[in-house]
């Protein structure tokens, strides 16, 4: 348990180190608010890693989005026979 929450603690001091590090060589402040966006998605979804370790969500995610996709392929055969006929 510790040694992942020290895994997860270091992942994020090196992430922010690195960000920090890609903030201050950027050449123009023109790009920084779109790396600052970025930068914060990407730390935003490793702060909640561990609860999605917690809920088991890593696990269901590729699911639903295969059932979206099977839904969707599903759709369009449908359509197809219908519009060329059987």
């Amino acid at each position: 348990m510790f040694d992942y929450l020290y895994e997860w603690l270091r992942n994020l001091a090196f992430y922010l180190i690195l960000m920090t590090a890609v903030m201050h060589t950027l050449p123009s402040s023109v790009y920084k608010k779109y790396v600052r966006f970025f930068t914060g998605l990407v730390l935003i979804l490793m702060l909640l890693t561990p609860v999605f370790n917690l809920l088991r969500i890593e696990y269901e995610v590729p699911e639903i989005y295969e059932e979206y996709e099977f839904q969707k392929d599903l759709n369009e055969i449908e359509i197809e026979e219908i519009v060329i006929g059987p």
